[in-house]
């Protein structure tokens, strides 16, 4: 594992102490690495989430009105319980 040296405010530091205070994380590079986690599951969820409304828009439209979407979003919903 290779390091990074980060330099930060004073309030900043003073988080992180505190949540290795408080017993949520060892030391200060778990704190970091969770952050980083996280972060890249944001971006993939939101990544995927613009994939999705992408797709959306390039699908073209449909004729069918709302209630028979829903009627059918109904019946789709009932066959997977």
């Amino acid at each position: 594992m290779t390091s990074m040296n980060v330099s930060l405010p004073n309030q900043m530091k003073s988080w992180v102490e505190g949540k290795i205070v408080e017993g949520k994380y060892h030391n200060a590079s778990e704190y970091i690495r969770d952050l980083i986690r996280r972060d890249q599951a944001e971006a993939e969820r939101n990544l995927a989430f613009k994939t999705a409304i992408d797709l959306g828009r390039n699908s073209g439209t449909n004729n069918r009105s709302s209630k028979d979407i829903f009627a059918q979003a109904k019946i789709k919903a009932e066959k997977i319980k």
